[in-house]
């Protein structure tokens, strides 16, 4: 009989999918709770941010001293809402995964995406049970596969099929969200599922099962900065948000020095189990690196765009290359570049 994981674990912090959140979230509002200010001075930039984010990170890092701006902070409970705000012009600036700003795009919705990170994607899993039979992606035709609808997790999952010379026709696709995903998971309901860190982290620790395929060299491992064409119009806001995006590229140089202190803070902040957060930190979070805005980034993600579009989960057609400002590039490497090795927990 296979393990079930304590219902302490079922229930990682939704807003945990921060990373990979796609077009249909689990939020149904883009008002962020209210958060604290750090800085001083006569200028505030308005920054989304998410539990265990841009604001746990950049004080941990030390990153937060010396500001010349005040920084206020609004938590929301993944990148769709948060993007949601900053269409409306509530939020300056925020960080969210490679997903929301595409299905923000095919909304007609008023962002720019100004920095990027590019990850490891070893998180970005298909996990099956450690017992099933199934030993790769051309194995899951007729099975079922639990997954987020929109999500990173999705993309994943078809392209993982595609190159197993499969589509999504080829399988049961069960749309669940993480919690009702894991759930299912555990219990056998479905025979795979498809999702990120750091859910891939929690059932490998648990060892509650394998991955049968990952996204190396199939998701393009982003997290973007996404900020509100207002505010780049506003020369005061240009050079506070330049500030900030290169205050975040060193906090996670920071992250991959220390990820055993920044996994403690992670933990701390989101209520996962400290192994957990580890797990997660070294498979994916440490190894993330500042990367420049360029063509075969805006490729990359229309690619993503292209593909939701071609199944009706986005409406329109989109120019991907339109929600983008090259200005914040500085002398980053091209986003083609490797991200850091992934470490072993």
């Amino acid at each position: 009989m296979r393990r079930r994981l304590v219902p302490a674990a079922l229930l990682l912090p939704l807003v945990l999918l921060a990373s990979a959140c796609g077009g249909n979230s689990v939020a149904n509002s883009s008002i962020g709770s209210g958060g604290g200010t750090d800085g001083k001075g006569s200028l505030t930039l308005n920054a989304g941010d998410q539990k265990g984010g841009s604001e746990a990170v950049l004080r941990a890092a030390g990153e937060l001293k010396n500001l010349d701006y005040r920084i206020k902070w609004s938590t929301f409970t993944s990148g769709p809402p948060l993007l949601e705000a900053v269409n409306a012009k509530a939020v300056d600036i925020g960080s969210v995964g490679n997903t929301p700003p595409v299905f923000a795009a095919g909304a007609g919705s008023k962002v720019t995406v100004v920095g990027a990170l590019r990850g490891g994607s070893q998180g970005e899993a298909i996990l099956v049970p450690k017992d099933s039979k199934l030993r790769k992606a051309a194995d899951l035709k007729g099975k079922s596969v639990a997954v987020a609808q929109g999500s990173s997790a999705h993309y994943q999952l078809i392209a993982s099929l595609e190159q197993a010379g499969l589509t999504l026709s080829d399988v049961k696709v069960k749309y669940l969200q993480p919690a009702d995903a894991l759930a299912a998971y555990t219990s056998g309901s479905v025979d795979a599922w498809a999702v990120w860190d750091p859910y891939t982290s929690q059932v490998l620790q648990a060892g509650q099962g394998r991955v049968l395929a990952d996204g190396k060299g199939v998701v393009n491992g982003l997290n973007f900065q996404v900020a509100a064409p207002s505010a780049l119009k506003d020369s005061k806001k240009v050079a506070a948000i330049k500030d900030f995006v290169d205050r975040l590229r060193r906090a996670q140089d920071w992250v991959y020095a220390h990820p055993e202190a920044w996994a403690k803070v992670w933990a701390k902040d989101t209520g996962l189990p400290y192994d957990v957060a580890l797990a997660s930190v070294n498979r994916t979070n440490a190894t993330r690196i500042p990367v420049a805005i360029d063509d075969a980034l805006v490729a990359s993600e229309q690619e993503i765009a292209d593909t939701f579009t071609s199944l009706e989960l986005i409406p329109n057609k989109v120019d991907f290359a339109k929600y983008m400002d090259r200005r914040f590039n500085d002398d980053l490497p091209p986003s083609t570049t490797a991200p850091r090795p992934a470490k072993e927990s």
